[in-house]
């Protein structure tokens, strides 16, 4: 069948297309934080310190959450990309243990390196599985993931027997973990290049334009000759090395591989996602707008620790922004329909 080119929306200017109504107003809800926390306590908010711990800490969220978006466009979900993020990083720490005798504190550059393809092997596996059941196998992604969920976070248990890896190579820590140049965080300029080549990916190529046309209607971009199944699996196998990434980046910040400490990632990606403006229903999204679902609850984060309010009123004040985040797309939706 002839591979036509699905062009929506290519009436669009390029900054329309990555900076839709809800993002305008999920950005200035940020603004409005940063403005607020900035005021209460001027001292401590608004300084070169407390942006640049904020931005490290949202690092590896957001290296999750570019991949995650590209799969709840295409109307799926990924429930497992923090369970595989904690199997890439166990995954790494073992390698670079075995490579360095048991101990991989004063490991050198060439056992990092593998280190760093096995949690991208690891985790673009797992992405791999997920892809192959949910488009292949036509098992509903809810499904298949949360599956994953449970079968990577067992995997890592089992292959430590429950107890976190320690010795991670120092150069590791001190370069990508702690690291800058020019003033500027290792961990936040990796993330940064990978929210670029993700938006570049989304928005400007025909990867990004099939999918979009796959969560839109995936029958008729079946029907225009895109083949739904192949790009499918690739999206899932995307997220997936991304969880593998994210996992060695936490590994590099934490300095051990954290088992336990990864259980909320997967809903915090999807909750930023959504907070950006990307439609559960499929077919809407921008990885601009999932920077900005992202810091929400970073700045929330920080600015409770800052002004001194209880850190449990932090996911009252995201659940209710991401309930109205989702009214919001549905209002949209409806007044499209019956326009």
């Amino acid at each position: 069948m002839t591979d036509i080119e699905v062009r929506a929306p290519a009436q669009r200017p390029l900054v329309q297309r990555l900076v839709g109504v809800s993002t305008f107003w999920i950005a200035l809800v940020l603004v409005a934080l940063c403005v607020l926390f900035s005021a209460l306590r001027p001292d401590a908010f608004p300084t070169l310190f407390t942006f640049q711990t904020l931005l490290i800490e949202a690092s590896v969220l957001l290296v999750l959450a570019v991949g995650m978006t590209f799969v709840i466009i295409t109307a799926g979900i990924d429930l497992s990309v923090g369970s595989v993020l904690v199997f890439s990083g166990v995954v790494a720490a073992q390698l670079m243990e075995a490579l360095s005798g048991g101990d991989a504190t004063a490991a050198g550059p060439g056992v990092v390196i593998a280190g760093l393809v096995a949690a991208l092997v690891g985790g673009g596996g797992w992405g791999l599985l997920n892809g192959l059941l949910v488009a292949m196998a036509r098992i509903p992604p809810l499904i298949v993931t949360l599956g994953s969920f449970g079968a990577a976070l067992g995997a890592a248990q089992l292959i430590t027997d429950g107890v976190d890896v320690r010795t991670v190579p120092r150069i590791l820590r001190d370069g990508l973990g702690f690291g800058q140049t020019a003033q500027v965080p290792h961990m936040v300029a990796l993330a940064a290049v990978v929210t670029l080549a993700g938006a570049w990916l989304l928005h400007t190529t025909r990867f990004g334009r099939r999918t979009f046309a796959v969560g839109s209607n995936a029958e008729a971009a079946r029907r225009a000759g895109i083949p739904v199944r192949g790009h499918l699996v690739r999206v899932y196998t995307g997220v997936g090395l991304l969880s593998g990434l994210a996992g060695f980046m936490s590994l590099a910040y934490f300095g051990t591989t954290t088992i336990s400490g990864h259980s909320t990632d997967n809903l915090n990606a999807i909750a930023a996602v959504v907070l950006g403006g990307t439609s559960l229903f499929g077919g809407v999204g921008s990885v601009f707008g999932t920077v900005i679902g992202v810091f929400i609850p970073a700045v929330l984060s920080k600015g409770f620790v800052i002004v001194g309010v209880q850190q449990f009123w932090q996911p009252v004040a995201i659940s209710a922004v991401l309930v109205a985040a989702v009214w919001f797309d549905q209002m949209r939706r409806r007044s499209r329909d019956r326009g």
